[in-house]
């Protein structure tokens, strides 16, 4: 199975300026702003999902400590992640703004 970028340079796909009509902002911070949110918008889904199922895992444990404990951390470091996620979107979009202006 070809990747797109194989068919790319194979000349199997032919992309010109006629047929994308990109009429959305092409500035480097735009750019980076948004490949940085969307980056950040995965990586909490996955801190959420994560957040999720160890919190079965929690539910499901019974008494056995040990489980109990390897939920409890798998809470912990997917709530220190999403915390570390929302504070890297506030300063990045800040220094992005402020750079633009």
């Amino acid at each position: 199975m070809l990747s797109f970028f194989h068919l790319l340079a194979s000349g199997g796909i032919s992309i010109t300026a006629n047929e994308i009509n990109y009429t959305g902002t092409t500035s480097d911070s735009e750019v980076l702003k948004n490949l940085l949110n969307t980056a950040y918008t995965w990586a909490g889904v996955i801190a959420v999902i994560i957040l999720i199922v160890a919190g079965y895992f929690y539910v499901v444990s019974g008494d056995d400590p040990n489980r109990i404990t390897r939920a409890k951390n798998a809470i912990l470091g997917a709530a220190i992640g999403l915390t570390i996620i929302f504070l890297a979107f506030v300063i990045t979009n800040a220094v992005i703004a402020g750079v633009t202006q």
